[in-house]
């Protein structure tokens, strides 16, 4: 998943006052690219107390921008997620009305509400909302805050881009007002720096992931699948290794064994020829596995054991033999997860054979 986290802020760091006005930051022009970008991405993600205080509609407005999102092959209206542990939410707000989908993320079994759907997850951290939201087929996340939540997802790694505008003309000067402290997790982003209509906007390229390279080894890894047989017990499913060093190795299911997975054919690939794979990124078309009847070891235990950065898949792997686990074990291991769903539809056709994946 592609995630942006924005932001705007006074010149000594506050995103609000301790006031029950809220704080306007931005210029006119800072806010009209924040729009802007907005309508780029398939969801939106505010934290509970920004719907409380704030009471945000989170909606594309401009007519050109929903038709430029409809040319795009997206929904004219971007998706409204927000997080709450307690459920403390109030039933009127505009982020429950109009059209589109409302998304509430919540670890409160008994909540409900009749305008939104409610996803629930045991714990309330980065990594569980994206992985809610990748199973609910998000590909962009546009993360607005407040600073609890644009904290979380910095301290867990989860973002690509940090978006922080600074208003050099407001200083609110209250030690207990909210702050956002980003120092600690920009130490070595590249960034990009402009003044757009009186605010000093700062682009933090924070992952080195680029799209277009993803993309492109994972399209390999959807081709390769299709060497593997069609057989009811497994999926079809292909793999492609690069190591830190730029080296390339392929796989696909059954290719040498017939318990084989595609992970384990391109790691034995690596292997054989002496590299490096500490560093590296494994590109599957389906979710690495994290339990399997016919070996020992798991796709996602065999990428940790050899300390790989990376994985990139397209599909989730469905419930149908057991129920896998993949991206969140991973990510709960130190590997960077992301996944590209342009492709799932593609692996689910070539999946066809097992019984669930007809579509």
């Amino acid at each position: 998943m592609n995630i942006m986290l924005s932001v705007a802020v006074s010149a000594d760091g506050c995103i609000d006052d301790n006031t029950s006005a809220r704080l306007v930051l931005s210029t006119p022009q800072d806010w009209q690219e924040v729009r802007e970008l907005r309508s780029h991405f398939d969801a939106i993600l505010v934290g509970a107390a920004t719907v409380r205080n704030d009471n945000p509609s989170l909606r594309i407005k401009e007519e050109h921008l929903r038709e430029e999102r409809i040319a795009r092959g997206m929904s004219a209206d971007i998706m409204r997620v927000t997080i709450s542990a307690s459920g403390n939410l109030p039933s009127d707000s505009r982020f429950f009305t109009g059209d589109g989908t409302a998304v509430v993320i919540t670890s409160c079994g008994s909540y409900s509400h009749p305008s939104a759907r409610v996803i629930y997850v045991e714990r309330i951290t980065a990594a569980a909302i994206v992985g809610a939201l990748e199973r609910a087929g998000v590909g962009s996340l546009f993360v607005e805050g407040g600073a609890r939540t644009l904290h979380m997802f910095l301290e867990e790694g989860m973002a690509d881009t940090l978006r922080l505008a600074v208003n050099p003309s407001i200083t609110v000067g209250d030690p207990a007002a909210p702050h956002f402290t980003p120092a600690p997790y920009i130490k070595n982003a590249a960034c990009k720096r402009r003044n757009l209509g009186g605010m000093d906007v700062r682009t933090y390229r924070l992952s080195s992931a680029d799209f277009e390279t993803d993309i492109r080894h994972l399209r390999r890894a959807v081709e390769l699948s299709r060497s593997s047989e069609p057989c009811s017990g497994c999926y079809r499913v292909g793999a492609v290794l690069v190591t830190a060093g730029g080296e390339i190795f392929e796989g696909y299911t059954h290719q040498s064994s017939p318990t084989s997975h595609a992970e384990q054919e391109a790691v034995r690939s690596a292997e054989a020829a002496g590299a490096d794979l500490h560093g590296a990124t494994m590109y599957s078309s389906m979710e690495p596995c994290t339990e399997r009847k016919s070996e020992p070891e798991s796709c996602s235990q065999l990428l940790v054991r050899h300390g790989f950065a990376r994985a990139v898949f397209a599909a989730f792997e469905p419930d149908h033999f057991v129920r896998c686990d993949g991206a969140a074990f991973l990510r709960r291991n130190g590997v960077r997860v992301d996944i590209i769903p342009d492709l799932a539809e593609e692996v689910r056709r070539i999946n066809a054979h097992i019984c669930g994946l007809q579509r």
